[in-house]
């Protein structure tokens, strides 16, 4: 009994050193390899292994004692109630090594829980939800295995703690009120239940619900009008989404006079000194529009913005002719009078395009804005003929806007020289010229004749101006004068010649203008 106490006692009374040196160097080995206490414990082997040392020398020991006379008087009862002292000795360390080993195993837990809020911290200095969220994915990982291996733990007790602080880090955005950048991480945190569960989540899980409504509706109307490109695009717009994933909320009934304020707003604006932008911005709120869901309220801001985006085209394209914008307004109210025919100012959009156009080419025409109505009394005659092989359109501004469109003459071709077109054009009467006609009231206008084939790029437009006087009538033809290079040498681009005015054929009432276009 007393070599059970791992001391060799029973050895040490029978005076057997070696034996008992024996158990000294079993028990240090034992020591060496249990301390400091370890999470795992000793290896199974190694606690066989000395037990069996152990038995050993009782077993031995035994044998030895009824073959040996002792020196001191020990009796039977004394010796055996000493050796059962003796076995506490054992057990005692047992259970100071078990205490131990559970404390370093605690220990192993918290400093595992400690690592992963560190790496919690480090995902929010990453600069983004998006370039930390591999790291909280690998942290809620963490956090979410030592609840569910460890749920006795210190660690595990924390980690509702942890929870609330993950979820606190991770909405940082929303808390300071950055409510496009909160989208991500808060769409995170409300999909975070489908992975974790409700109930390790508790009360978190409904908790991200309120807060990404909210930024959802501050993130669109912030943008609202503008073609920023934010998380807020996705899935068609914050808006969109707000009305479709939380559309009972006081968040998505606040869209409807939100956004009509801002569409009434930009409305008011295009009365003002530069409507442009104001247009540009409505164009903006109107492609959000088409992406809210159908029904109330999509349909009816669908339609309010599809009508401030119509006046917001006229007037900016007015404001970009005032400004001698002349390109740009002739493309803005031409795609306006295209696109708008029911519009009650699409046929005015059509004269002021016109206008624009000529004013590119010829910037006197430009100077105002052309009559929106032509004045009263009598009108002349205006035939136009075309002789050339390439459709022209005739486009003309001044008491009255508009434009005439002549196709390409088939049996027509191209002229020499100027000499031969002033002699020739429009003269041939076996030539079925394409010809249209204007009733013109009398004054001053500013033309522009224009090819209108695709195929006729290397022909140059001609602009020019003419005066109607009352009493006459007035014949144009269109031509075309091929004017080469010099031999050896490329084409060198050559001015186009000035509109030839003559009388026809001795008739006092009648006034002839040739226009030809060069190529």
């Amino acid at each position: 009994m007393f070599n059970l106490s791992g001391l060799g006692l029973g050895y040490a009374v029978l005076r057997r050193w070696p034996q008992a040196a024996l158990c000294w160097v079993a028990t240090g080995w034992l020591l060496v390899a249990a301390l400091p206490a370890e999470p795992d414990g000793l290896p199974d082997g190694a606690v066989w292994a000395y037990v069996l040392v152990l038995v050993s020398a009782a077993g031995h020991g035994a044998w030895l004692a009824r073959r040996t006379r002792l020196s001191l008087p020990w009796r039977s009862t004394v010796a055996a109630g000493v050796g059962l002292v003796l076995l506490v000795m054992p057990a005692g360390g047992a259970m100071g090594y078990e205490a131990a080993r559970e404390e370093a195993y605690q220990q192993m837990l918290l400093d595992r829980l400690a690592t992963t809020d560190r790496l919690v911290t480090t995902a929010s200095q990453r600069g983004g939800f998006a370039k930390g969220r591999r790291d909280y994915e690998q942290a809620l990982k963490a956090y979410r295995a030592l609840g569910d291996e460890h749920p006795g733990s210190r660690a595990a007790q924390r980690i509702p703690d942890r929870l609330d602080r993950f979820y606190d880090t991770v909405s940082a955005p929303y808390r300071e009120k950055e409510y496009c950048e909160a989208l991500a991480p808060l769409r995170y945190l409300w999909k975070l239940p489908d992975t974790m569960g409700d109930k390790r989540l508790g009360a978190l899980a409904d908790w991200p619900e309120k807060p990404l409504a909210t930024s959802l509706y501050e993130c669109g109307i912030t943008n609202l009008g503008s073609n920023a490109v934010t998380e807020a695009d996705a899935n068609g717009g914050a808006l969109a989404d707000l009305l479709r994933t939380f559309p009972d909320s006081a968040q998505a009934a606040k869209v409807e006079p939100a956004v009509s304020a801002e569409i009434a707003q930009r409305s008011k604006a295009l009365k003002g000194e530069d409507p442009c932008p104001a247009s540009e911005e409505l164009r903006a709120i109107s492609r959000t529009m088409v992406d809210l869901p159908a029904g109330s309220p999509g349909d009816g801001l669908r339609s309010d913005a599809v009508d401030a985006v119509e006046s917001g085209a006229y007037a900016c394209g007015v404001d970009e002719f005032e400004d001698a914008k002349f390109g740009a307004a002739a493309k803005t109210l031409g795609d306006f009078a295209d696109k708008y025919q029911d519009n009650k100012n699409a046929k005015r959009a059509r004269q002021i395009a016109i206008a624009a156009e000529i004013a590119e080419e010829r910037p006197e025409a430009g100077r105002r804005l052309p009559p929106a109505r032509g004045p009263g009394g009598a009108r002349m005659s205006m035939e136009i003929s075309n002789d050339a092989p390439t459709a022209v359109e005739f486009l003309y501004t001044g008491p009255v806007t508009g434009s005439v469109y002549l196709p390409a003459c088939a049996d027509c071709t191209e002229y020499s020289s100027e000499s031969n077109a002033e002699s020739a054009a429009c003269s041939n009467s076996g030539i079925d010229y394409p010809t249209n006609y204007l009733n013109l009231p009398a004054g001053k206008y500013h033309t522009l004749i224009k090819y209108a084939d695709e195929d006729a790029e290397d022909v140059t437009n001609k602009a020019d101006g003419m005066s109607i006087e009352p009493g006459y009538t007035y014949t144009n033809c269109t031509y075309v004068v091929s004017q080469g290079g010099y031999p050896g040498y490329p084409d060198l681009p050559i001015e186009p010649l000035e509109p030839v005015r003559a009388l026809s054929n001795g008739a006092s009432d009648a006034d002839v203008t040739t226009y030809h276009l060069v190529k």
